[in-house]
């Protein structure tokens, strides 16, 4: 008979899971499909601004008789591109509710639909002459945005080992810059740039929609969320059949349950609930900060370099380049750390029953600024001019300052482990109440087979058998 693990693995067995084909393509799909529309309707609307606002206008003229002003044409522009951080921030806020009552994967897969609605507004806004179909479009990929911009590196964090939560949990930040470049390419005059495009260049973004709608929903839903809120054992023993080698199963469903046990007796937290919470603003040390801190200044940097060259280039002809090179600086910068690592330090700081919440604060933050910006921006270049990017600077300064003196680091940890570190560091109890022996979840091994028992008042609940074994895996 072969070998098999013991119940006892060790830590270090268990950090060492290995990167799967199926991890890789629910990556993989959940980033394309989600947070690439991110990054693509970020910067979709740039290179198209003046048919837009052109299009805005020869409407306002068929209808009233009249163009409209400067200023008028300015603030409708500015509410077009903004409006997608007001979608994305009411999409942010349905987060908690969505992936408690569908899932992780669940609420990816239903949030598709938004996709397919705001595509067809924007492709066929010229056609029905209408401004307002641009505008309601670009609203609801901000509610589609705003819901898988947290939702993806909840469900990858959730779904990944440890030792991979890093690499799979950068993922989506790649795919957010990703996003940015095609729509960048795809804007040029001699691709998709030209005035009778732009409502095709809009609506593209259904395309890696239908893929993710075609292949996701053949992957399972997060393990963590099948046992430890919907307490199906079953389902979860299925689905790190697909996502694990099968000799680390064991270990990991006992740490799952160890986070379960922990979290008998705490409900799934509201926002308010999450900021009066005292273990939740505090990490450890060393890993994803290089990421931000590095990040964040390299964008400083950039920023401050666009504001000298813009105001040097009437006397220097060659800070015209610098100026090009500071804004590909700010891109490289917000790829390297900024995009995601922040969502996946949100998935890694929070524990099950906050982590809902957590996102819903990160989210909301996110997308207020990103209104914030896209709104004010117009008006702000014009009033300051090269002056307005040090604004931006100071943000970049303050947050590299901020991590680090601050933030600590969470790699190579895991979940249980994490809220055992910020209940020390704030000398806070963690709030568990431990079970009877005969109320626990316990993994027997016989035979080469492994039963899961549940147990109630000495009266067996559930029994399921599964097997790890070299035979089965073939």
């Amino acid at each position: 008979a072969a070998e098999f693990r013991t119940l006892q693995n060790s830590s270090e067995d268990h950090g060492s899971t290995h990167l799967t084909l199926s991890l890789l393509a629910v990556a993989f799909l959940s980033s394309f499909g989600s947070s690439m529309l991110y990054g693509y309707n970020l910067a979709v609307v740039n290179s198209p601004a003046q048919y837009i606002k052109e299009f805005f206008n020869r409407t306002a003229v068929r209808r009233n008789g009249t163009g409209l002003s400067h200023d008028s044409i300015t603030v409708l522009y500015s509410i077009t591109v903004s409006i997608f951080a007001v979608g994305g921030l009411l999409g942010s806020l349905t987060v908690g509710m969505l992936v408690s009552k569908f899932g992780r994967k669940g609420t990816l897969v239903k949030s598709t639909v938004l996709v397919f609605v705001a595509g067809a507004l924007m492709g066929f806004s010229r056609i029905c002459g209408s401004p307002e179909m641009i505008i309601i479009g670009r609203f609801i990929t901000g509610l589609h945005s705003g819901i898988s911009l947290s939702v993806v590196p909840m469900y990858l964090g959730e779904i990944a080992p440890k030792n991979l939560r890093g690499f799979l949990g950068l993922m989506p930040s790649i795919f957010i810059c990703i996003g940015v470049f095609i729509a960048q390419i795809l804007g040029l005059h001699e691709v998709l740039g030209k005035e009778e495009h732009w409502p095709l260049f809009l609506s593209l973004v259904v395309a890696p929609t239908f893929i993710q709608l075609m292949l996701l929903p053949w992957f399972p839903e997060s393990p963590r969320y099948l046992l430890i809120e919907r307490h199906n054992i079953h389902a979860t023993i299925t689905a790190l059949k697909w996502y694990r080698v099968k000799a680390n199963i064991q270990a990991e469903v006992e740490e799952m349950q160890e986070e379960q046990r922990s979290l008998s007796s705490v409900q799934t937290i509201s926002v308010c609930e999450l900021l009066r919470d005292q273990t939740c603003f505090t990490i450890e040390r060393v890993g994803r900060r290089p990421l931000m801190i590095g990040g964040f200044s390299f964008m400083g940097v950039c920023c401050a370099g666009i504001t000298l060259s813009l105001i040097l280039q009437a006397h220097v002809p060659f800070m015209h380049y610098v100026s090009v090179a500071c804004v590909v600086g700010i891109i490289a910068g917000f790829c390297i750390g900024p995009a995601g690592v922040p969502f996946l330090m949100t998935g890694e700081l929070f524990k099950q029953s906050h982590r809902p919440a957590a996102f819903i604060v990160g989210g909301s933050l996110n997308w207020i600024s990103n209104f914030t910006v896209g709104f004010v921006f117009p008006f702000l270049q014009m009033s300051a001019g090269a002056f307005c990017y040090l604004i931006f600077f100071g943000v970049c300064v303050g947050v590299a300052a901020y991590v680090y003196f601050i933030i600590p680091e969470t790699m190579n940890k895991t979940f249980v482990e994490i809220s055992q570190m910020f209940a020390s560091r704030n000398n806070c109890e963690l709030e568990t109440e431990p079970l009877a022996l005969a109320d626990q979840l316990s993994l027997k091994k016989m035979n080469g087979y492994g039963a899961v028992e549940a147990k109630m008042g000495h009266k067996e609940l559930l029994e399921e058998k599964y097997t790890w074994s070299d035979e089965d895996e073939e």
